[in-house]
């Protein structure tokens, strides 16, 4: 799962945010410059993107974006209300993959995000126990050199459980993820989805979860599947 740092000091609207985004992202939300940037130096690794408020009771986050370029190699996406023309460009300048003017549509917020992530997405290859998985020509190689080439919503169904992973994804998810809200997709069609990759990749690495949906194991345990 994709690990956010939020910066806000606004305490409504931190929340909000941060309980929306945990829906999909692992996300911690530091209320000032100086909590955002030890939590930094100490996990830095394990951050995915930053999203940066401006205006900090003690700082300002132009300055914490500066710090964070100048050190470590984290996205960082801006979402504030000081977004005149000048402070827009001054932080596409330091580096910012995106500036959003507050007040803001949660949606675009959310679209903005999975551009960022798509933008920085480092998974074009995933070698498995028994094979080779490549999302950049979509196709599976077994150990023995067999090569196949699954339907494009197969690897972007697979390639969608493993970036989510720990996350479950509902198969209502799954649709919306694949095909779009408006597509007819059965629940069924998922199922006989996840069939197929799991012959594909030959390991139990997709967990069904009752009740709830699919979830990708990096080191999956027979006991624990179902």
């Amino acid at each position: 799962m994709k690990k956010i740092l939020l910066v806000e000091d606004d305490a409504s609207l931190g929340l909000t945010l941060s309980q929306r985004l945990s829906k999909d992202y692992h996300v911690t939300w530091s209320k000032n410059f100086t909590e955002a940037w030890s939590y930094l130096t100490q996990h830095e690794s394990e951050i995915d993107l930053a999203i940066l408020d401006v205006g900090l009771p003690d700082g300002n986050g132009f300055d914490l974006a500066r710090k964070i370029k100048a050190h470590y190699n984290t996205p960082i996406l801006f979402l504030t209300a000081e977004s005149d023309a000048e402070n827009r460009l001054l932080g596409y300048e330091i580096g910012a993959e995106e500036f959003i003017p507050k007040p803001f549509h949660l949606k675009e917020l959310l679209l903005r995000l999975n551009h960022v992530f798509e933008a920085h997405s480092v998974i074009k290859e995933y070698v498995l126990e028994n094979v080779t998985i490549n999302f950049q020509d979509m196709s599976i190689k077994s150990k023995t050199g067999k090569l196949e080439y699954p339907s494009i919503s197969d690897m972007k169904t697979l390639k969608l459980l493993i970036e989510r992973s720990p996350h479950i994804l509902s198969r209502d998810e799954i649709i919306n993820e694949i095909w779009g809200e408006d597509k007819m997709i059965s629940h069924r069609t998922i199922d006989n989805m996840i069939v197929r990759l799991r012959h594909l990749i030959e390991g139990d690495y997709i967990r069904s979860v009752r009740g709830t949906g699919y979830q990708y194991i990096n080191n999956p345990k027979k006991e624990e599947l179902s």
